[in-house]
């Protein structure tokens, strides 16, 4: 079992901020693909950046329009991931979740995760 555990949202003004940590414990190795996913009230959870744990490629959701903006990030040694969020927007707003999946033939598919943490609240205001 591999254990997830989000922190850093918030509410912020737009043009602001945010870094999101998701921690894994438990058996790490079953997981070697970590993404950040998010759901705005009455929309469907949507995938917006991924990327191996163990170095290499990333990627991003062309479709909300984060490349430029948000970066994700791995710590091996605090086995972390990371996604660093500027400029926000207020259609930014929403529950972004931490998830981990093992080689996911489409990163962004949510069918793909075996293991999802229980989000956490990002509030942009206008």
């Amino acid at each position: 079992q591999v254990q997830l555990v989000e922190s850093g949202g918030g509410s912020v003004q737009a043009g602001g901020s945010l870094r999101l940590s998701c921690a894994a414990s438990g058996y790490t190795k079953r997981a070697n693909f970590m993404a950040w996913f998010r759901q705005a009230p009455g929309k469907e959870r949507e995938g917006v950046a991924g990327t191996y744990t163990g170095g290499g490629a990333t990627y991003y959701a062309d479709s909300v329009k984060v490349k430029g903006r948000f970066t994700i990030s791995h710590d091996n040694a605090k086995n972390t991931v990371y996604l660093q969020m500027n400029s926000l927007k207020p259609e930014d707003t929403a529950m972004y979740y931490c998830a981990a999946a093992t080689y996911p033939r489409s990163w962004s598919r949510l069918s793909e995760y075996t293991y999802w943490g229980q989000g956490t609240q990002v509030t942009v205001s206008s």
